[in-house]
């Protein structure tokens, strides 16, 4: 199928006043529409005039699919929760939107005085607007199935969203802007390594003809993307993992970190502007937290092995 023939449309939430950084997917059924990923709060109007523009008023949306409780995937759900859509997300990330001061003051500590500005106002959805999802199930909305896929590597609570041939990936596909390399973004504290990969070999499995990425939009050729993403998400953890070896701080990290990833966009020829878009979808500061992480936490022996 082409992704003509999907009945999805992709909304750009111009994140930061860019474009391609953030999107949100409409998919059209018989039961009314379907939103896969809200962006943050910050970008609420953007979501609501796109949908506009698509002919939908969000007050009609009634089902929402979260990959993720990251603030970019699903900070807005709670707007729209108002009123009245019923949230999807996986049971791990279910209590966080019921209650979200933990991730709140989590990601406070991160992005302190920016937090706001980035993100908006986060307020919590009440539990019976929140609907835990299960492995493997399959979500029928009138005309519509939607099969659950868990997905963790990159969260623990991370979900993909198979529908027939298109495939919702979150951030488990990677970041891909602009026709530029797949990117894996790796913020802590849940990056596993080895379970991404096993997440993208069940994805493999599907055998997707469209990938529709948060970060950003639909790419064909999934098979193709795929293996460049894993090659990334190797190549960068193994980079990280030399540089810990080496004995530099993570504060170190983040600029020679900016400057590797920097050198690998470069190969697609685009330019700073193509830098910009990725280090706004994935910030350099958060993948080397996330991989520094990963090694100390995981797999402290490889930093330090033994004699």
């Amino acid at each position: 199928m082409s992704l003509a023939s999907y009945p999805v449309q992709t909304l750009d939430l111009h994140f930061q006043g860019a474009p391609s950084i953030i999107a949100a997917f409409l998919i059209r059924s018989s039961a009314g529409p379907i939103l896969v990923e809200t962006g943050p709060a910050s970008t609420y109007e953007a979501l609501a005039s796109g949908l506009k523009g698509a002919g939908v008023e969000p007050e009609s949306v009634r089902h929402v699919l979260v990959t993720h409780i990251h603030l970019d995937h699903a900070g807005a759900a709670w707007r729209l929760a108002r009123h009245g859509a019923t949230v999807y997300v996986h049971p791990v990330g279910a209590p966080h939107m019921h209650d979200p001061s933990r991730l709140l003051a989590s990601a406070r500590k991160i992005y302190k005085e920016t937090m706001d500005p980035l993100w908006g106002p986060l307020e919590p959805i009440p539990a019976e607007r929140i609907r835990p999802l299960t492995d493997g199930e399959v979500l029928r909305f009138g005309d519509v199935a939607i099969e659950v896929l868990f997905t963790p590597g990159h969260a623990i609570h991370h979900s993909a969203f198979r529908l027939d041939g298109a495939l919702f990936t979150g951030d488990i596909g990677g970041v891909r802007i602009d026709g530029g390399p797949p990117i894996a973004p790796c913020p802590p504290p849940d990056i596993d390594i080895e379970t991404w990969k096993d997440s993208l070999a069940r994805l493999r499995k599907v055998r997707p003809e469209v990938l529709y990425l948060t970060h950003f939009g639909p790419f064909s050729e999934a098979q193709e993307h795929f293996d460049a993403l894993e090659w990334n998400l190797r190549s960068l953890s193994e980079w990280v993992l030399g540089r810990l070896r080496a004995g530099v701080a993570e504060a170190d990290l983040v600029p020679l970190l900016d400057a590797y990833s920097s050198g690998y966009l470069d190969g697609s020829k685009r330019g700073e502007a193509l830098g910009r878009s990725y280090a706004l979808a994935n910030p350099f500061f958060m993948s080397a937290a996330g991989l520094a992480r990963y090694w100390r936490k995981a797999h402290p022996e490889a930093i330090e092995p033994r004699a």
